[in-house]
């Protein structure tokens, strides 16, 4: 049987701590690996070895010291670090740093400088600066990593070609063709075939493909050479592991104390900023592998980065005292050990002790392998660290001149040197970017349009005071600010020029951003003042505006939200001409209003819209903020005159067809017949008292439905369009079905932060499963399950309840005699697990941490896991089930708490339903 938990570690409760006479402990489990870890553990060591030799020759380092990094990599960052997936060792990212510091310093002080590094590194953990170090542009990083990606590229072309690199990237390159003028054919003929073997071996189609492509390609291109080169009898320089006695350690350092220092400084730098970055990118390829939610796979926890700096600062001063290359987080190997599987740190620790084993067993194969073979492995890592992906991104994101301005400075003056130059570039750019404003005018249909773009401040004010002025008098006026900020100079500005245009005759109309926003109500033309107050404190002010004059166009005054904003800040305020609306008259009978919110839990006076969602983001709606007052709540259905004043003034820029409706309805109830009859009407016919009612809550919905169409359209719509595009050529293909109540307020794609094409949503009354048979009397519901799980071949389904259900209520407070409507004969499916949560005999489903607050909320919860009970018996899904293509999960919503609780299975039956949380479902 099923249970329902929170997963959210939270302190134990005074009970759980102390408890009298309790048993004695149980004794404590032996220490064991999972399988999964082990086969992870070997696929990582595969990719390790021959990369840590790789890399430990092109930096000049002994070779030994490659694999001194990758064990100690392995075992101390493995342990110590925060980052449980992460495989540290020695990094391509880091090959241009530790070559220039072999060749200043020599290689012991190398190893002082490491470990320096590694106390760095330690100091800043206990800082807790992780997290800051992730504010370095992107663009900087990626470029950082790309000019190290060339230099490491062009120095290794050197060696494949059979020659020997030099020390700068410029004398490499004036090199070459002295270099390719004697080129040695045995070392260009096998590093051709590691080149090869690397980039087919990936590639190779079939289901002898996928088998093959368990094995490393890296590993397969280095012994595939080292065969060759031994079968064929070719003379090539090999590796040369010297033996361990004579392997030198870290010394004092020697050197001038500021070019140690600098060298500390950028050691650190490219460590921590590579293993924080590739800590983040772990954590996201945990969140996006398949697998059973609530398993262990899913419960590797998220990256502690504090904790991952200092593991990576143990593991540096380790590396170094051992005669090590520097350590930092390795993508290509933590990405290899989350797709094998691995479910905890003992994968990373177990790949280190393989490292040891191989290090001082296997010394004789090691010495087979070729140097060209190697250096080729490391070229081409080095050309994938230049990657089109991150160059496509900074260009979309405008910022080239950063990333071209680092790539420059990593491969022309060195990596500290190329750093500082982008993040200067960088700063510059932003700087550019928040006080560049652009300011335009010209005259359309006699209308003056006056556009600014960019952030609104000080800066701009002579240049805004120009172009107000080229306005003439006495005409009529639209300035358009786009941007997000004005600070009060600017605001001041424009609060002047607009009193003083409307009181030489002309009209002023301040609009928001390209949507509209219609910052605020009207200005008097003969006052100048606005339809309300606006205060002159301190810090940025929105100034008052009018609404969009465009004809044909729907005005968006209500909605305040800009597209793909965080929900928190989704905040909107309808005019009270729009919203003094009235809604029919609650029943009192719960079964006419199955879904009817809770007053506890949610406004009545807020509503909002399903999310579309790609990252983390929302797009704006049609939404009803809690900002605006509805008369309608408070002084009951508005008079006649408001109501048709209302319609007219809302309905002026809808289009034709509809206008003409809203000005027909509205001047059918400002009629004075229709005032002189309406009272004696409401006495003598509720039935057509009703009908008015209804008719007068019908205009604003429909005319709030048009804005947020309007508002999707003009906001939304560009950023999808894409995607959208993308789905209607490649069909739907959603990895879920998730069904849920009808309810308003289940924003199914905000509280799953899902977008288009992930979810297949049935939603109904209850989020009810109507069992299969012919008696069940509903078929839609098993239509969608079975075409959902034949046809999609969605990997899970989701039976999703929430607090507050109205279709709950009904059914425990419904009557033996009671009418059989369609609701009620609908709730029929309902009574299984209204049946169960009256059953004294069965364990209770239940939330943790507390009990369920009332009748209503257990059923709910009961309710949940009885449906997918209805569920498992329907045929598709047992089918999809018994052949593991299919996982049930249940979820509980409570609207007052904005928390989704997962229902997790339990030992002994009932159900405990958990905080979905970060402990153990990483994000």
């Amino acid at each position: 049987m099923s249970a329902c938990v929170p997963t959210r570690t939270d302190h134990p409760t005074p009970t759980e701590r102390v408890q009298s006479h309790s048993p004695p402990p149980a004794p404590r489990r032996r220490f064991r690996i999972a399988g999964a870890d082990v086969s992870a553990s070997i696929a990582v060591f595969l990719i390790a070895l021959p990369l840590s030799l790789g890399i430990a020759l092109a930096t000049g380092a002994p070779l030994q010291a490659g694999l001194v990094a990758a064990a100690v990599g392995g075992i101390v960052a493995g342990r110590v670090g925060g980052s449980p997936l992460q495989v540290s060792g020695p990094a391509a990212g880091l090959t241009v740093v530790t070559a220039d510091l072999i060749h200043r310093y020599g290689w012991r002080t190398t190893c002082a400088i490491t470990v320096l590094a590694g106390l760095a590194q330690l100091g800043l953990g206990c800082l807790r600066v992780a997290r800051t170090a992730l504010a370095v542009s992107p663009a900087v990083v990626h470029g950082m990593l790309a000019g190290i990606g060339i230099t490491i590229a062009v120095a290794q072309l050197h060696v494949v070609l059979g020659g020997t690199p030099q020390s700068s990237v410029l004398d490499n390159i004036r090199a070459l063709p002295a270099q390719l003028a004697r080129l040695q054919p045995a070392a260009v003929a096998v590093s051709l075939l590691t080149l090869a073997l690397l980039l087919l071996w990936p590639r190779i189609p079939g289901p002898a493909g996928r088998l093959l492509r368990k094995v490393p390609a890296a590993l397969v291109a280095v012994t595939g050479a080292t065969a060759t080169a031994s079968l064929t009898g070719l003379t090539l320089p090999k590796v040369d592991l010297p033996s361990w006695s004579s392997h030198a350690l870290a010394g004092l350092p020697a050197g001038p104390a500021l070019g140690l220092a600098a060298a500390v400084l950028t050691t650190t730098l490219v460590c921590s900023v590579q293993s924080l970055l590739g800590a983040v990118a772990v954590d996201k390829l945990i969140a996006s592998r398949p697998g059973p939610v609530g398993t262990r796979a899913t419960r590797v926890g998220r990256s502690d980065l504090d904790r991952e700096l200092l593991g990576q600062g143990a593991a540096n001063i380790v590396s170094g005292a051992l005669g090590g290359l520097p350590v930092a987080g390795v993508a290509v190997r933590s990405s290899a050990n989350v797709q094998a599987g691995a479910v905890s740190r003992n994968s990373t620790m177990l790949h280190g002790v393989l490292v040891v084993i191989a290090a001082l067993l296997m010394v004789p194969i090691l010495d087979l392998i070729p140097l060209a073979s190697l250096a080729a492995l490391v070229m081409a890592v080095g050309i994938q660290m230049v990657s089109l992906h991150h160059i496509r991104t900074v260009t979309r994101h405008r910022e080239v001149p950063v990333y071209a301005v680092t790539v420059f400075g990593v491969v022309c003056l060195g990596v500290l040197e190329g750093v500082m130059l982008g993040v200067a570039v960088a700063v510059a750019v932003a700087l550019h970017r928040l006080t560049r404003t652009r300011i335009t005018h010209h005259e359309k249909e006699g209308v003056h349009h006056v556009h600014v773009r960019g952030q609104l401040t000080f800066l701009a004010v002579p240049r805004l005071s120009r172009t107000l002025h080229l306005v003439p008098q006495h005409t009529h006026a639209v300035v358009e600010l786009d941007g997000s900020f004005m600070d009060h100079a600017a605001y001041e500005t424009l609060q002047d020029w607009q009193k003083a245009h409307t009181a030489q005759g002309g009209t002023a109309e301040l609009t928001g951003r390209r949507p509209r926003t219609g910052l605020d109500s009207p200005v008097d033309p003969g006052t100048g003042a606005g339809g309300s107050a606006e205060s002159e404190g301190d810090g940025p002010t929105t100034p008052p505006g009018l609404e969009p004059a465009r004809a044909g166009d729907v005005p968006i005054a209500d909605c305040r939200c800009r597209p793909w904003t965080p929900w928190r800040n989704h905040q909107c305020a309808v005019p009270q001409a729009t919203t003094a609306t009235t809604r029919p008259p609650k029943t009192a009978n719960p079964a006419n209003s199955a879904d009817s919110a809770d007053a506890s839990e949610a406004s009545d006076g807020a509503e909002a819209s399903d999310v579309a969602n790609t990252a983390d983001a929302a797009a704006p709606g049609m939404t009803r903020g809690t900002g605006a007052t509805n008369p309608s709540r408070t002084t009951g259905r508005p008079t006649p005159a408001k109501a048709a004043t209302a319609a007219g003034r809302a309905f002026t820029t809808l289009p034709a067809h509809m206008a003409e409706t809203a000005a027909a309805v509205s001047s059918a109830e400002a009629s004075p017949a229709s005032k002189a009859r309406e009272p004696v009407k409401r006495k003598e016919n509720a039935e057509n008292a009703k009908t008015e009612q209804t008719t007068a809550a019908l205009e604003p919905s429909g005319h709030q439905l048009v804005r947020g169409i309007s508002a999707f359209q003009r906001n939304t719509a560009p950023l999808v369009r894409g995607e959208l595009a993308r789905l209607a050529r490649e069909g739907q293909r959603p990895t879920q079905l998730f069904l849920t109540c009808a309810d308003s307020r289940l924003v199914t794609s905000m509280i799953t932060s899902s977008g288009p094409g992930d979810l297949f949503v049935v939603r109904n009354v209850g989020n009810l499963v109507p069992p299969p048979g012919e008696d069940s009397g509903d078929d839609s519901v098993a239509a969608a399950i079975e075409y959902a799980v034949d046809v999609l071949e969605v990997r899970s389904i989701t039976v999703c309840g929430h607090s507050g259900c109205g279709a709950m209520q009904a059914l425990l407070t419904a009557e033996p005699g009671d009418a059989r409507t369609p609701l009620r004969r609908w709730l029929r499916h309902g009574a299984p697990s209204l049946e169960r949560s009256h059953d004294v005999g069965r364990p209770r489903a239940r939330l943790a941490g507390r009990a369920p607050a009332d009748e209503v909320e257990q059923l709910c919860l009961t309710n949940v896991v009885q449906q997918l009970e209805h569920l498992r018996a329907h045929e598709s899904v047992a089918r999809a089930l018994r052949t593991g293509a299919l996982e049930l999960h249940g979820l509980y919503f409570h609207v007052g708490e904005a928390q989704t609780y997962l229902l997790t299975e339990a030992p002994g039956g009932g159900g405990m339903f958990d905080h979905v949380g970060t402990a153990h479902v990483s994000v």
